[in-house]
């Protein structure tokens, strides 16, 4: 199929392709990969006018790691190296899975993680991740540079904070300290090519076998990847035995609101937030 008519737009600069989208407004959309446009373009889901391509702006291509700032993720790092980078899969494993479990190789030899939150799918892989590590979204637009935290990203389906003009330069993901651990797993019918049925995204903190700190956050089960509030006060404070971690499976299963479609029902969701939940605590406990 054909794709539709369209302007090619290649800014060398921040400042030319956020002017270019402000001016452009709704009619255009910023590019890294693009392959969440390209594909729904080609099924004429939606049209634009103008693609702003930024893979011509120099300095957003990194992967670097700090002790203090932690894991940062540049605007066009694809989730290929992301997948492949020593520096992720021995400082966060959970980011490397979450990478790797996206589509094809060929579409994450294109994609990127950026590009993969700012389409904020409801069952996005790197979304849960995101949001539980507690991960700032480095932003530059009309006014220069802000930061956005995870937590006020994603406000819907296909929804992001981003104000016109304003463009995500990067990811940065806190360092896990000795005794912190994170967890990704995510259900589908094939580990490759098909979209989440559920993710979880977990990440705890354990002080002398005592649970300190829990983050639980959902995928594909509500209208933006979510957290679990309920199911990380049931882990804080507990030795993680296995009624603890039943328990934050149940209150994270009661969490979620989930819809049924082609790929599951809403019963059978919520049921495998319960199961993949219990699996994924029990998998950061794996990690400490």
């Amino acid at each position: 199929m054909v794709l539709p008519q369209f302007e090619y737009l290649a800014p060398t600069t921040l400042e030319e392709a956020s002017k270019l989208l402000l001016e452009h407004g709704d009619r255009a959309k910023a590019m890294a990969g693009a392959t969440d446009l390209i594909p729904p373009m080609r099924d004429k889901a939606f049209t634009v006018d103008y693609l702003v391509d930024l893979k011509k702006i120099p300095g957003l291509d990194y992967l670097e790691y700090d002790e203090e700032e932690g894991l940062k993720i540049g605007a066009l790092t694809t989730l290929r190296e992301i997948e492949h980078s020593p520096i992720v899969k021995e400082k966060n494993p959970a980011l490397a899975y979450s990478a790797k479990v996206v589509a094809s190789t060929q579409i994450r030899a294109k994609g990127t993680l950026v590009g993969n939150i700012c389409n904020a799918s409801p069952s996005c892989d790197n979304g849960p991740n995101t949001l539980c590590q507690n991960a700032k979204i480095l932003v530059y637009g009309p006014n220069g540079e802000r930061t956005i935290m995870a937590e006020d990203f994603f406000v819907g389906v296909k929804k992001t904070a981003l104000q016109p003009g304003e463009i995500v330069t990067g990811v940065v993901f806190p360092p896990l300290a000795a005794n912190e651990s994170a967890a990704y797993i995510k259900h589908a019918v094939r580990k490759a090519m098909d979209l989440a049925i559920i993710g979880v995204a977990v990440k705890i903190k354990v002080e002398d076998g005592i649970c300190k700190d829990a983050k639980i956050a959902l995928g594909a089960v509500a209208t933006t990847p979510i957290r679990a509030p309920k199911a990380e006060e049931a882990l804080i404070g507990t030795a993680l035995t296995e009624e603890d971690i039943v328990k934050a499976s149940v209150e994270a299963m009661n969490a979620c609101n989930p819809i049924s479609d082609i790929r599951a029902s809403k019963e059978y969701r919520k049921d495998m937030i319960r199961v993949f939940t219990k699996r994924a605590i029990k998998q950061a406990m794996e990690k400490l």
